[in-house]
C-alpha cells in the first residue's frame, strides 16, 4: 500500500536560516561591499571570494534576497560575535512584565498571609503584577467568605502601590484577584532600569565586573498546607507583555 504524505506537524521545529559564507555561496555573481563599507560593484562570486581571501577576510552574504545577493568582505567570527551582542542588548531593553501568582488557602494563618502580602509588595515595586489565588479543597467551597475576608486584609495592604485590575471572582474552585503597579511605581521600576544599563556600560568601558542584577524572591512554601500532596510551589511567574 503506497504511503500517503506526511501530514505537518506544527510543533516540529522549522530550519533556522543560515548565512552563507565562502564556498557555500554558490550564485554566479554578487554585489560585494568591502571591509570599510565601500561598494566594489557586481563581481563574479569566485573573484569576489580571492579578494576576501586576500586580505584573510571572509565574503559573507548580508542579503541573498536582493537581484544579484548582496555579500560584504569581513570577520566572520567578529560579525557573529557583534550580532550575539546587539541581541543581548535588545533583551536587556525589553521591558517584560510578568503575573506572579501568589497561591493561598483559607486555612492559610496570619503569620504566612502576612509573608505572602510582603512578597507581592517586592514583586508590585519590581513592576510586575501580582495574581492572588485563594484554593479551595472540599467542603471549604461552602464557605467562600473566608476567602473574601482575606481579600479583604490584602487590599489596603498594597493600595498605596497598586491598582485592582481584576475584582475578586470565583474561578472554578478559586477566588482570585488581580493586581497591578501604580504608574508612579512604574516609572521608578524604569529609571531604576535606566541607571542599571548605564553602570553595566560604564563596568564594560572600565573592563570591571558587571553590577549583579537584583536576586529573584524565592518561593514561599504555605506550612499550614503540608495535608495537600498535590499542591504547587505557591508563588508563580509567567510573562504577560514586552
Amino acid at each position: 500500500m503506497a504511503m500517503g504524505r506526511p501530514r505537518f506537524d506544527p510543533r516540529q521545529q522549522q530550519r533556522t536560516f543560515q548565512i552563507r559564507i565562502n564556498h557555500r555561496i554558490r550564485v554566479p555573481e554578487v554585489r560585494v561591499i568591502d571591509a570599510d563599507g565601500g561598494m566594489l560593484g557586481v563581481l563574479p562570486t569566485q573573484e569576489a571570494l580571492r579578494k576576501a581571501q586576500g586580505l584573510g577576510l571572509d565574503l559573507v552574504e548580508v542579503n541573498p534576497k536582493a537581484e544579484p545577493p548582496v555579500c560584504k568582505i569581513l570577520d566572520f567570527g567578529k560579525y557573529k560575535y557583534e550580532e550575539k551582542k546587539k541581541t543581548a542588548e535588545a533583551k536587556r531593553k525589553q521591558a517584560v512584565v510578568e503575573v506572579k501568582e501568589i497561591k493561598l488557602r483559607p486555612k492559610t494563618d496570619d503569620h504566612d498571609l502576612e509573608t505572602k502580602i510582603r512578597a507581592a509588595r517586592r514583586f508590585l515595586e519590581a513592576g510586575h503584577k501580582v495574581k492572588f489565588t485563594i484554593r479551595f479543597r472540599g467542603r471549604e467551597i461552602t464557605h467562600p467568605e473566608k476567602a473574601q475576608e482575606q481579600i479583604d486584609i490584602i487590599i489596603p495592604r498594597v493600595e498605596d502601590i497598586a491598582n485592582i485590575e481584576t475584582r475578586p471572582a470565583m474561578e472554578a474552585r478559586a477566588m482570585s484577584l488581580l493586581i497591578g503597579p501604580k504608574p508612579a511605581v512604574m516609572q521608578k521600576v524604569a529609571q531604576a532600569r535606566i541607571a542599571a544599563e548605564k553602570a553595566r556600560q560604564l563596568a564594560e568601558k572600565e573592563g570591571r565586573p558587571a553590577p549583579e542584577e537584583e536576586e529573584e524572591l524565592p518561593d514561599l512554601v504555605d506550612e499550614d498546607d503540608d495535608d495537600d500532596d498535590d499542591d504547587d510551589d505557591d508563588i508563580e511567574s509567567s510573562p504577560e507583555s514586552v
